[in-house]
């Protein structure tokens, strides 16, 4: 740490998310207004001078082009988890890895890996990892009405309610693809507010040309679903299996193989009436 402290930084900010502090610094000034653009959903600014993980960039752009010139390095506490010369990749990983963090560290909400729609007072949760279709799947349910809530985290409190966490989409048309970002308004959807109740739950992923034939779980089960999508599953197991399932109290919840998203909408919400 006293080496990167002599480093000279040029500017920093501390802010407090879901309960987890986190402290920033950068070698720019500039690049800290492109970074705060990426923080979590619903973070607030703090002045506290000690944190619970700190984050230290060095990044080196032309300003002339926003060309990178050199390796961009990131820090978080001691471990460096990535160097590219690529800014835009900078952000991306700068932003999966301070989520990742305080999704495995926040203390009074559990973080499950899922989509999240409202849908007349209830919530749909779509649990899942990368590249299962979670995304492709919120989007189509926006589309067909739905209120957006979050297409990475359901957040959940000690009471089962899920939480907004209400990022840009992001869509991979294909595996290969770059990630576009699209924000709910632009799929004509608006922005959940308040905490919901769980409705439905809905585990799926995409396979060409399946045809959409769910199952349903029985709440033991779907505890199972949740869990293996929880990021604190092993950090924090005693608060995750408190929360999960009050989450699930009166939900249903359905488990199958699914073709095109746009296919299944009409079943989805059909179930949750």
């Amino acid at each position: 740490m006293a080496k990167l402290d002599r480093l000279g930084w040029a500017d920093g900010m501390s802010f407090n998310s879901y309960g987890v502090r986190v402290g920033l610094r950068v070698n720019d000034n500039a690049i800290l207004k492109r970074l705060m653009t990426r923080l979590p959903p619903g973070f607030k600014p703090s002045g506290a001078r000690v944190v619970n993980h700190l984050y230290s960039l060095t990044a080196f752009a032309n300003e002339s082009n926003g060309k990178i010139r050199r390796f961009n390095l990131r820090y978080s506490n001691l471990a460096r988890f990535a160097r590219t010369r690529d800014f835009a990749d900078l952000l991306d990983r700068f932003e999966s890895h301070l989520q990742l963090t305080v999704a495995e560290y926040a203390p009074r909400h559990v973080f499950v890996h899922a989509g999240v729609v409202g849908w007349k007072g209830r919530a749909i949760v779509i649990p899942g990892m990368s590249f299962s279709g979670k995304s492709t799947l919120v989007a189509e349910l926006l589309r067909a009405g739905a209120t957006y809530y979050s297409d990475e985290y359901a957040v959940i409190d000690e009471h089962g309610r899920v939480h907004p966490y209400a990022r840009d989409l992001k869509i991979r048309p294909t595996e290969s693809a770059r990630v576009e970002r699209l924000r709910p308004e632009q799929l004509g959807a608006g922005v959940g507010s308040k905490p919901l109740r769980v409705g439905l739950v809905v585990s799926t992923n995409f396979k060409d040309g399946r045809r959409w034939r769910p199952r349903e779980l029985t709440r033991g089960k779907a505890v199972l679903e949740l869990l293996a999508n929880t990021v604190a599953a092993r950090s924090q197991p005693e608060m995750a299996l408190s929360f999960l399932p009050k989450a699930l109290e009166s939900a249903r919840i359905m488990k199958g193989v699914r073709g095109e998203a746009s296919e299944i909408v009409e079943s989805i919400l059909a179930r949750i009436e």
